[in-house]
């Protein structure tokens, strides 16, 4: 069952990765979310470097996955900000766009990234 659920996850994943592309203007914010923690970089494809990150492990807080996924969010528009970066393409990395993937666009965007 797992086997089969990751197989699709990556699916959507790669057909979501056809159309979207970071730039160093509008780099692509990637969110990977595992069952405990939650992970997100800024990415320039063309130059194949990442321009800031934030992950639950440091810049999460409490029990709640979903006030760590908020945290997430603004520490990564906070990180952005310094970059000089003010406009991003959301990677939600095949996963559903609720939840935690939700709370953390929602944050992003509080925080001054613009999707």
């Amino acid at each position: 069952m797992t086997h089969t659920k990751v197989r699709s996850r990556q699916r959507r994943h790669l057909r979501v990765r056809k159309k979207v592309v970071g730039t160093a203007e509008r780099p692509r914010l990637a969110v990977f979310r595992s069952n405990r923690h939650i992970y997100v970089q800024l990415i320039d494809d063309l130059q194949g470097r990442t321009i800031a990150s934030a992950s639950s492990l440091k810049d999460g807080n409490g029990n709640d996955p979903k006030e760590a996924a908020k945290a997430v969010g603004s520490a990564v528009a906070t990180r952005a900000k310094e970059a000089g970066i003010t406009r991003a393409t959301f990677d939600r990395g095949g996963f559903m766009y609720h939840g935690r993937i939700q709370a953390l666009a929602d944050a992003a965007r509080e925080g001054g990234l613009e999707f």
